[in-house]
């Protein structure tokens, strides 16, 4: 008869990670709705010329923001899945694994949308300062993104190390 440890289970997130990983969804917020309102018409800082010219707005390049802003505003909310105790899609050992790849994902994501944000090319056809103070402000929580995910998937990581899902054994 041999005799198999009981399975550890992890600890529940603590506080300060399910903060952060509500804060992830909320820094991907103020760009989404800046590249959301641009979709719609609203002026961001773009000429009417620029936006039908550059951006293809009214046309494809409505849907290419608008999809853009939904995305990143889904892989935002991912990281809740790495503190939420009520839903489990994966076993822990594969969570953490999709949650370091997609953790590198995301923050190489935040900072090529920076990178592009901050370009000379996308600045010279803002109309005033006062619009690029406002489009700044929209996307400067992004610089965020990158620490606060990788606290997220180093305190998920750090609870499952060495924890096992139940297998169909445990139930003896």
């Amino acid at each position: 008869m041999t005799i198999t440890p009981a399975p550890r289970t992890a600890a529940a997130a603590p506080v300060w990670a399910r903060r952060a990983a509500h804060a992830i969804a909320l820094c991907a917020l103020p760009s989404g709705l800046w590249r959301i309102a641009m979709a719609c018409g609203v002026p961001v800082g773009y000429s009417d010329k620029v936006l039908r010219e550059v951006f293809d707005i009214p046309g494809w390049g409505i849907a290419y923001v608008i999809g853009l802003s939904v995305l990143a505003e889904l892989a935002a909310l991912s990281p809740l899945l790495l503190v939420s105790e009520r839903w489990r899609p994966l076993s822990p050992r594969a969570l953490g694994a999709l949650a370091r790849t997609a953790s590198a994902a995301v923050i190489l994501v935040a900072l090529w949308q920076l990178v592009v944000a901050f370009t000379v090319e996308s600045q010279t056809y803002m109309s005033s300062g006062a619009s690029r103070t406002v489009w700044a402000l929209a996307f400067a929580p992004l610089f965020a993104i990158p620490a606060l995910l990788t606290a997220v998937t180093w305190s998920y990581t750090k609870r499952h190390r060495g924890t096992r899902s139940p297998g169909p054994d445990a139930s003896a």
